[in-house]
């Protein structure tokens, strides 16, 4: 399948995940015709996937190091930079790169296959529940708090409990407390 159809398929699609989907995997595939590494998809667009939209945002945003390569695709596939978003009118899709790498090289990735050997990457559900406990502690974000509570309950026996403590207790986080009172809760 060649842009102008992916492009095309996105303009189709009713579900908002899907079309954001879709296009970090038309991304992600225009990347490696170029011969760079896949986009991290995080924040709000990876939280509505791991709660199955139940959480809406209207961005995407993605982790990733080579910002010249991402803005030339970007712009070739017809979005424009307006202040830290890159939006394409036509398609009423933003994209945002709050972060050039995950935290971690080895952090834990979902890979979710679409249509056509399409495929996109998705930070791991561990490291998005550290990400919104922080949100939930530091930002005093409700929602965090709520949404982080929805994916432990969701997710208990696919966690990978060791890595979520171990990166719970980092000085940079230091959500374990937190963590442990919404396992309580729950």
């Amino acid at each position: 399948m060649n842009t102008l159809e992916i492009l095309d398929i996105i303009k189709r699609t009713e579900s908002p995940l899907m079309r954001q989907l879709l296009m970090v995997a038309l991304i992600t595939n225009l990347l490696d015709q170029k011969g760079k590494d896949a986009p991290i998809v995080i924040g709000g667009c990876a939280l509505s996937y791991y709660t199955r939209e139940v959480y809406f945002t209207a961005d995407i945003d993605l982790a990733y190091a080579d910002r010249e390569s991402l803005d030339t695709v970007l712009q070739d596939i017809g979005f424009k930079k307006q202040g830290r978003y890159w939006v394409n009118e036509d398609l009423k899709i933003a994209i945002a790169v709050p972060a050039s790498v995950l935290i971690e090289e080895d952090s834990p990735v979902e890979i979710v296959e679409l249509a056509d050997n399409l495929q996109c990457r998705i930070i791991g559900i561990e490291d998005l529940i550290i990400d919104r406990l922080n949100a939930c502690k530091y930002w005093k974000s409700e929602i965090d708090c709520e949404m982080v509570e929805l994916l432990l309950k969701k997710y208990t026996k696919e966690l990978d409990w060791n890595y979520l403590k171990k990166k719970a207790v980092r000085p940079e986080n230091d959500v374990l407390s937190e963590l442990s009172e919404l396992l309580r809760s729950s």
